[in-house]
């Protein structure tokens, strides 16, 4: 929860006390903000009733911007944010405090104010900066955390990509490359669970086979251990998915079949879609008001759904 400190004069008339006494208060407010267009920034709070905002000017951006991205340059399958921090604005009689009669969630972002609503106190920052800061995390979502996809174990996530399509596996949801999804290969994730502990309890078609292997079929581009490569086992549909391929009277596709070789080379990988999720955070710098103690320095992260999205592509064939 972020804090501020409130140093409120309050006179006789208020209290029976001489000269005024100052009562040092804290406000909590949540960790996420709000915003209304590109403008203005906001937070509410209930018990008592209270907002914190931003009201800017001309900012010389809007929240798309803090989030564009741009290919990488060693790599068109990976994505970078266009830059990973604004620079500093100023909002000096712009940022206010205020404390209202009623619950004030519905004051903001209307044309027209909600009635019965009453501002009690308000106080305007005379001083202060800010700038905001991004991030973006992308996840495969094939049922494996991304950490648990760092199979050399060297921290970095990007530098393990079993197929070599050029998608690390934390970003590829068919890690082997077989035209077989990853989360269709019996990961049997449990939370909790180490590397070793995940490879012992995924699925290993061919382990106790003549030919079999210690991969699990999410890592193994040739599941039963057949000389085939699972992604060549396509004898029906040819449609670059080798689960919809049964030979004879079988009731097993062919790639989890040692009995069946069909041996036809496919033609592209599988589509891919990669989850993406923006994190936009406020940082505010300097921040002075006449008679409130500000003293944090992040204003929150921002609290929107149309930062987490997706995107898809197809890995170029190999």
């Amino acid at each position: 929860m972020r804090k501020i400190s409130v140093l409120f004069t309050l006179f006789l008339s208020f209290l029976s006390c001489d000269d005024g006494d100052i009562i040092t208060t804290e406000l909590e407010f949540g960790d996420t903000f709000q915003t209304c267009g590109d403008l203005v920034l906001y937070k509410v709070k209930t018990d008592p009733n209270e907002t914190l905002s931003i009201q800017l000017t001309e900012p010389g951006f809007t929240i798309a911007d803090l989030i564009e991205t741009e290919a990488n340059p060693d790599n068109a399958l990976l994505l970078n944010l266009v830059a990973d921090q604004t620079t500093d604005f100023s909002i000096a009689n712009l940022f206010k405090f205020r404390s209202y009669t009623s619950n004030p969630s519905n004051f903001f972002c209307n044309d027209v104010p909600p009635s019965g609503i009453q501002i009690t106190e308000e106080f305007t920052a005379s001083s202060g900066s800010a700038y905001f800061t991004m991030e973006l995390l992308e996840d495969d979502n094939d049922g494996i955390p991304a950490a648990l996809e760092d199979l050399n174990g060297n921290g970095n996530l990007y530098d393990d990509d079993t197929d070599e399509d050029g998608l690390p596996n934390f970003l590829d949801a068919d890690d082997d490359g077989d035209n077989v999804l990853t989360i269709s290969e019996g990961v049997n994730y449990v939370e909790g669970m180490t590397l070793a502990e995940l490879n012992l309890n995924a699925t290993n078609t061919d382990l106790d086979l003549p030919n079999g292997d210690n991969i699990p079929n999410y890592l193994d581009n040739d599941d039963d251990g057949d000389g085939v490569p699972t992604r060549n086992e396509e004898i029906n549909s040819f449609d670059n998915d080798p689960t919809n391929d049964v030979s004879g009277s079988s009731t097993v596709a062919d790639y989890l079949n040692p009995d069946y070789t069909n041996n036809n080379p496919p033609t592209a990988f599988r589509s891919h879609t990669i989850t993406q999720t923006f994190t936009v955070t406020l940082i505010l710098e300097g921040v002075e008001f006449p008679t409130i103690l500000y003293e944090e320095t992040v204003f929150g992260t921002l609290e929107d759904a149309s930062l987490s999205t997706t995107r898809t592509l197809t890995p170029p064939f190999i």
